[in-house]
């Protein structure tokens, strides 16, 4: 009788193990389908990049900045609203009235780099970088953050920046899709740099190029 009941507490047990199993694989399966992409959008759509001298292409020549390339390459309609040495309280002061006249499908944030140099506390930048987020949200644009290098003297001389983890921690707090290291890559490479903090016109290209591949994973664009 015991070994009649020990095996039935057996069978019992493998049973769970395998239910426990078998929904874990389900929970998997759920959590892989729920990584939906981001909508196309067709040619012409609008789309404002609100940025500083990194998106207004300061250290190449007019129409040689990644905004300009980034147009030709997707048939968008792109606002180039990059002001050289803006910082992102300029950024939040200008918006309101950059979605009033443009009326993005989607806004492309590029802002921080001046703050880190002018050393604006990281909780005002925080700040300010979500208010833009909310603002872009509650107007129901979609919105990309592009991370920034988190500005070091000697690894901007030598190479081997690395993004800021404000952007990494804002994008989590905000469910905004990040862009990572593509200015810290290429301002990592002295033949891609006008000087320290911009790149040149083949540094913009490369900015543009891994710019356009990381739309195209979030699903925005296809080629």
């Amino acid at each position: 009788m015991s070994n009649a009941f020990n095996n039935i507490n057996n069978m019992r047990t493998f049973i769970y193990i395998k239910q426990i199993w078998l929904l874990s694989i389900a929970f998997a399966l759920v959590a892989c389908n729920s990584e939906q992409k981001l909508p196309v959008l067709p040619p012409d759509s609008a789309v404002l990049i609100l940025g500083d001298s990194l998106s207004y292409g300061t250290g190449a020549t007019k129409g040689e900045d990644y905004p300009t390339l980034l147009a030709q390459n997707t048939g968008w309609r792109i606002v180039n609203a990059g002001v050289p040495g803006d910082t992102t309280a300029q950024g939040l002061a200008r918006l309101p009235n950059l979605l009033l006249e443009h009326q993005p499908s989607l806004l492309i944030v590029e802002l921080g780099g001046n703050d880190f140099l002018k050393k604006v506390p990281i909780a005002q930048t925080e700040n300010n970088l979500k208010a833009i987020i909310e603002q872009a949200k509650h107007n129901q644009i979609m919105t990309l953050l592009i991370a920034i290098p988190d500005y070091q003297p000697a690894k901007a001389a030598f190479g081997g920046l690395s993004d800021h983890a404000l952007y990494e921690k804002l994008s989590k707090e905000t469910e905004t899709p990040l862009i990572e290291e593509i200015f810290s890559e290429v301002l990592s490479n002295n033949a891609l740099k006008a000087d320290y903090v911009h790149p040149n016109a083949v540094g913009y290209q490369q900015v543009e190029t891994k710019l356009r591949a990381s739309l195209i994973d979030l699903g925005l664009f296809k080629e």
